[in-house]
């Protein structure tokens, strides 16, 4: 069955490349007819203007401006009846005197062809014949040139240039290709664009270089198409063109090649294949279905005669099968139900663990902040001394006065002793009542705070620190300006860059310190400037680091600038070192909040 379809689909393509070839040579002969008809046309026309007594007169006497123009516009006049692409009369040293084209931007006129074949043929007494790319138009075009002749002297040429590409729109047909090309290969009429100036087959160097001195198709690279003949038969070759495809990307096609000996040129057709195998395919499918059929309904009615025998067997055996799956899938499923339960389990019993270790991490977190809290209280623990030690020695001062005043019966002045007395423990009060609220624990939520207060608490929490050093505070903060933060956090960063900032101007030249806020977008940054020595650029990226510090040993640990950075992120702000012209200056970034003010009842 094989070899009758492989001999069925032979034949078949056998058959559609003679009836392709039938058709390519019908179309080839119409071509060339209407090649040679075009040729024809034109061949006599220069003839007939090389005998017109006005060109010889111009030959020999060119005369002036006037005449140049008159015969300018005789060959305009002449070209444009016979529907030429450009006619021109040179002299006897190939310049052109006269051109049809003598008003375009690159007329001929004045233009020197005397290197062109036809111009040389001419001068040899027989009509030129060539095809070329015009050197000034660029345009292709076939030549005429005939000698102009008196008595026996030839004085100049007369040429006579002609477009073809109509016959490339003409017959420009799907499936099929029309070229011509020289005597060398080169394609210079082609249905098809893209093959224009290319080559049928590779040039050799010495036929290259002779092409491209003669200037003949200019800076055209004259590549091959890429042709591999397949086979060759009697009707033409089969060939597989690589630059070229037919419908649906076929690349095979039949060649068929036609000389034009007058013109010096071979015509050829490229015909698609494509529908000849798509033919051959189609009978040789149809073939092998009747023939598919044909055994199927054989194999149906054996198969039909056998189902009867084993359909009680076959069955049985499917009712045994679904059984033992059904069995082995409860199984599997009870497998793998336990393992999901105890995945289950494991799951859950990490969630557990890992929520204790954030809960532990929290504590930790909450620990360290109240022990930077007591840590820096401890460090205030002199000046906070000095600042309750001296209202205590003054309450018992006016104690002391007012017994011996009550004692002389002077009321009056005890009265004004018992003011002071009262003053100075309501001062003691406020630092107490500062010092417990810095040293509490804290919920951590977020509200909306004035910051000003704030930033004032923190200052009257840090005035130890900053009396012992004799620095001084200028707050810059404006009253409107309020943030989303946690009250006591925000109070222990502020007074740790205000404890940093003590320690950096303490015994220097000039020990100021500035806090100064302002609303930058959905932020508020406040800025901690000193008058310190400032931080060295090789520890800017480590300050922010626990542990890290630059002060002496036992003077502090290294926690409260991460501490304090750790604050910020968590409040949804940021701190940051930033460049000052003196000392250190450290932005808190916290998103700003608004106060709605209270209305009275």
């Amino acid at each position: 069955m094989g070899a009758g379809l492989w001999a069925l689909a032979t034949w078949s393509y056998r058959d559609g490349i003679e009836r392709l070839a039938d058709q390519g040579r019908t179309d080839l002969d119409l071509y060339m007819a209407h090649l040679q008809g075009l040729l024809e046309k034109y061949e006599p026309l220069p003839e007939l203007l090389a005998t017109n007594p006005r060109l010889i007169e111009f030959l020999r006497a060119p005369g002036g401006r006037e005449s140049i123009e008159a015969l300018n516009r005789y060959l305009e006049t002449i070209n444009r009846i016979s529907d030429a692409t450009d006619t021109y009369l040179m002299d006897a040293e190939g310049l052109t005197l006269a051109a049809s084209n003598w008003k375009a931007e690159r007329p001929f006129v004045g233009r020197n062809f005397s290197f062109r074949p036809y111009f040389r043929d001419a001068m040899g007494g027989r009509l030129g014949r060539y095809f070329a790319l015009g050197t000034t138009s660029k345009q292709r075009g076939y030549y005429f040139a005939y000698p102009v002749r008196e008595k026996a002297e030839i004085l100049g040429a007369v040429v006579v240039k002609i477009d073809i590409s109509e016959a490339e729109r003409r017959w420009a047909k799907a499936g099929r290709i029309f070229m011509v090309t020289d005597l060398d290969g080169v394609i210079f009429v082609s249905t098809r664009p893209e093959q224009r100036f290319h080559t049928l087959f590779p040039l050799d160097d010495a036929t290259y270089r002779r092409i491209a001195s003669s200037n003949r198709y200019m800076d055209a690279k004259l590549e091959p198409l890429g042709i591999e003949i397949l086979e060759k038969r009697p009707e033409g070759a089969l060939v597989h063109m690589q630059q070229v495809t037919g419908p649906r990307g076929h690349r095979r096609f039949l060649l068929q090649s036609r000389p034009m000996p007058d013109a010096g040129w071979q015509v050829h057709e490229l015909s698609d294949t494509s529908e000849v195998i798509r033919d051959t395919l189609k009978l040789t499918t149809l073939a092998a279905a009747l023939v598919a059929t044909a055994v199927l309904i054989a194999a149906l009615l054996l198969q039909h005669q056998r189902g009867r025998r084993v359909h009680a067997a076959l069955t049985e055996e499917a009712r045994a099968t679904l059984e033992r799956i059904n069995l082995e899938l409860e199984e599997r499923v009870s497998t793998r139900t336990a393992e999901l339960t105890r995945t289950n389990r494991r799951l859950l019993a990490e969630i557990d663990e890992r929520l204790r270790a954030e809960q532990a991490l929290r504590e930790a977190q909450q620990a360290l902040i109240q022990s930077a809290k007591l840590a820096t209280l401890g460090q205030m623990s002199a000046g906070i001394n000095h600042e309750l030690n001296q209202p205590l020695a003054a309450i018992r001062t006016y104690a002391d006065n007012g017994q011996l005043l009550l004692a002389k019966g002077r009321t009056q002045e005890v009265e004004l002793n018992l003011e002071q007395i009262l003053a100075l423990t309501e001062r003691m009060a406020k630092i107490g009542s500062q010092l417990k609220l810095f040293a509490r624990k804290t919920s951590g939520e977020l509200a909306a705070l004035p910051l000003g207060p704030v930033v004032e608490g923190a200052a009257r929490i840090a005035a130890p620190i900053l009396a012992r050093c004799h620095g001084e505070l200028a707050l810059e903060v404006p009253a409107e300006l309020a943030v989303r933060a946690n009250d006591v956090l925000l109070q222990q960063v502020l007074v740790n860059l205000l404890g940093n900032a003590c320690q950096a101007i303490d015994g220097r030249p000039e020990r100021r310190i500035r806090i100064g806020a302002r609303r930058t977008g959905s932020l508020v940054v406040t800025r901690v400037e000193d008058t310190g020595p400032g931080i060295p650029e090789s520890d800017l990226a480590l300050i922010f680091e626990p542990f890290f510090t630059t002060k002496a040993a036992g003077e502090g640990l290294g926690l409260g600038l991460a501490i304090s950075s750790h604050i910020a992120t968590e409040m949804g702000g940021s701190l940051t070192a930033v460049p000052c012209e003196t000392g250190a200056c450290f932005e808190l970034r916290l998103p700003a909040a608004l106060i709605q003010p209270a209305h009275p009842t």
